[in-house]
């Protein structure tokens, strides 16, 4: 294990959104200071899956969790605890210790309203105390407004869920995203002459209002095209009821089959529909396209 102390920011981060941007230039902060290295100690399972035997629907997959931390914000040392019941039923101070010890913990910053440990005893002021005997740097975020409202996570995603991107968006600090691989689709897009890209959302990751959205996508290279995104079940072509995310991306053509896609969602255009035939469907895919050109015009 190398010498150099991690100066840490601990949470679960979903959505990586302003308020944890916060605790993220923080920890950046105290460790230019020190002489540290920034690190981010996340979850892998959102907590309250166990802890309250429900499951609760992610803004991001922990894959995407990390992209945010290491593209937005620079920093690239991003661990991941599984977090399981032993983990759950640790007591806050054997938590504490095993993590300090293990990572190499010179500061830890938290949120306000972190907890953690067996029945989550461990606060953010017992942290704070325990890092002040023991010689750790210690800083409790308070919480980040806008709006007059709290930034939170759960607030984002009732606004994800109804499908307002530019809200969304102001909240976490960046477009609302999906990354994952381009799969094959029923290539109607093709014969109608709007080729599309499809991919899936991962298990457990919210779906955001089916429509059509002003988007972008960013290609494993780097190069991003606008695009016209219907989120849904494609009720014209289609008796599935598995959520897709296919992307008509202006200006494009070639195969990205099997390579990675992010899909930035900037605005909502309508509500997903079924129509007539693909004829139909392909006039609207245009109409949509057009939109989504005027947008970043």
């Amino acid at each position: 294990m190398s010498d150099t102390k991690r100066a840490i920011a601990l949470g679960f981060f979903d959505g990586v959104h302003i308020g944890h941007g916060a605790l993220l230039e923080k920890a950046k902060e105290r460790a230019a200071q020190t002489g540290a290295s920034p690190a981010v100690l996340s979850f892998d399972v959102h907590p309250d899956n166990l802890v309250f035997g429900r499951e609760t629907p992610l803004i991001n997959s922990a894959e995407d969790r990390t992209d945010i931390i290491r593209r937005i914000y620079g920093i690239r040392d991003v661990v991941f605890l599984h977090f399981n019941r032993a983990l759950m039923e640790m007591p806050w101070r054997d938590f504490i210790e095993n993590i300090v010890s293990q990572l190499n913990i010179g500061w830890i910053v938290v949120g306000h309203d972190f907890c953690f440990g067996h029945k989550g005893e461990g606060t953010a002021q017992r942290l704070k105390d325990y890092c002040l005997a023991n010689d750790i740097g210690c800083d409790i975020i308070p919480p980040v407004m806008l709006d007059g409202r709290v930034v939170s996570s759960t607030y984002i995603r009732s606004l994800i869920a109804q499908g307002d991107m530019e809200q969304a968006g102001r909240y976490l600090g960046h477009p609302y995203f999906l990354t994952n691989t381009v799969c094959s689709g029923y290539h109607l897009g093709t014969k109608m002459g709007t080729p599309t890209t499809n991919i899936y959302f991962p298990q457990g990751v919210l779906v955001p209002r089916h429509g059509v959205y002003v988007t972008r996508v960013v290609l494993q290279d780097g190069r991003s095209y606008a695009a016209a995104t219907n989120v849904g079940v494609r009720p014209t072509v289609s008796n599935s009821n598995r959520a897709n995310v296919e992307s008509h991306i202006l200006d494009f053509s070639g195969n990205l089959y099997g390579q990675k896609a992010r899909v930035e969602f900037y605005s909502f255009i309508r509500p997903e529909m079924k129509f007539e035939d693909v004829g139909e469907l392909s006039h609207h895919i245009k109409q949509d396209s057009e939109t989504a050109k005027n947008y970043f015009a």
